[in-house]
């Protein structure tokens, strides 16, 4: 839980898809990972979460 409300209150970055649902992005130092954060379009609602390994940090 805490890595997901780390992503859901700190991105490092934030999406919007076409469908309405946001994606948001963290570093979870721990594990040296990108943690992505899909919500539903009330931006409240978390859809899922997962380590995304194709996300690269923008510099």
């Amino acid at each position: 839980m805490e890595w997901i409300e780390q992503a859901f209150h700190f991105p490092l970055k934030e999406d919007i898809q076409a469908d309405g649902r946001i994606r948001r992005w963290a570093k979870i130092e721990e594990n040296q990972k990108f943690l992505r954060l899909v919500l539903l379009e009330d931006g409240i609602t978390v859809h899922n979460a997962f380590f995304d390994r194709s996300f690269k940090p923008e510099d």
